[in-house]
């Protein structure tokens, strides 16, 4: 599965490749000024507003975009979208102060792999960056929870479990703390296995519900009852 595949690392010879569309120039710039001196990471660009940054972003083609939700002209949802058609490689992190449900929901819908608040550190926004490229999906402790609400509030509660698509007990322990935003390096520690296992459980378990991402995973699991959420 594409999520899954281990992509540019700030750890390879090639550097990240980062683009940064922010409506607010100072803190663009300033974002821009910081991230540039992290090791393995190159920022390639920077945008004002939604219609440049998808413009911008077909001619760099970068690995990983951090977005603002609201800017001008086309918004950070709506340039989610755009930048994955010009670009499907591109990893999407929403870089915002939005902490509503609804944006985050709307954000992991049209394709974003991360969702930080501007209150984290530099160093988050690096991690989160490596983490994205590598194929991971991030999600600030606080929103995990929020979107945790928002896919039970999916849920219907008449519909029964589509019959045939059977987790595994591990597969299944794997998605609760996927569901809690935990990345693999977390969830291998926390379950005493290797983060390779943790890889190979995740893409079994996209393999098995059909699905191309983790937080598509989530999402289903939720839906069709798999979780025993609280």
């Amino acid at each position: 599965m594409a999520d899954e595949t281990t992509g540019p690392s700030g750890t390879g010879t090639e550097p990240i490749r980062v683009m940064v569309v922010d409506d607010q120039e100072l803190f663009r710039r300033g974002l821009t000024m910081l991230l540039g001196v992290e090791d393995g990471i190159e920022v390639v660009g920077e945008a004002g507003d939604g219609i440049e940054g998808t413009t911008l972003a077909a001619g760099v083609a970068p690995d990983v975009v951090l977005l603002d939700i609201r800017m001008p002209k086309r918004t950070g949802i709506e340039a989610c979208r755009s930048i994955k058609e010009a670009v499907p490689s591109a990893k999407i992190i929403m870089l915002t102060v939005s902490d509503e449900e609804a944006d985050l929901y709307e954000a992991v819908k049209s394709g974003a792999a991360g969702y930080l608040l501007k209150d984290s550190s530099i160093e988050e926004v690096a991690q989160a960056v490596r983490v994205v490229a590598d194929g991971q999906s991030l999600i600030s402790p606080s929103m995990a929870v929020k979107l945790i609400d928002e896919f039970k509030q999916m849920s219907k509660p008449e519909r029964e479990h589509v019959p045939g698509l059977r987790l595994t007990e591990r597969e299944l322990e794997v998605l609760r703390l996927v569901a809690k935003g935990m990345n693999n390096r977390e969830i291998a520690k926390q379950l005493f296995i290797s983060e390779n296992t943790v890889k190979n459980h995740v893409r079994n378990i996209l393999e098995k519900l059909q699905l191309h991402s983790r937080m598509e995973a989530v999402m289903y699991a939720v839906r069709e009852k798999l979780l025993d959420l609280p």
